[in-house]
């Protein structure tokens, strides 16, 4: 198997013993798992009229996180919903 250049660094790096497993990354996962599914779970559809600046930016984030604008969308909503994304106070 031919590796690219970074992929070469990153497995000498790996292989010196320069990597540390990360505290609770099974409980993150768990925890991304369940947005996912919460997120994908759709039953109904919902047209809304917003800005085209706030688009832009969502879809701006959306890339930035790997996912599709609408997807982010839904889980923002979902997140306010549930109560894990609040606003924030000065």
């Amino acid at each position: 198997m031919k590796m690219s250049k970074e992929e070469k660094t990153i497995l000498e790096s790996v292989e010196k013993g320069e990597w540390k497993s990360v505290r609770g990354a099974k409980g993150k996962i768990k925890k991304y798992q369940e947005y996912a599914k919460a997120t994908f779970r759709k039953d109904k559809r919902v047209n809304i009229r917003i800005s085209e600046k706030d688009l832009v930016g969502l879809q701006k984030k959306a890339v930035e996180e790997g996912l599709p604008y609408q997807t982010l969308i839904s889980s923002i909503l979902h997140k306010f919903i549930s109560g894990r994304l609040t606003e924030k106070k000065t």
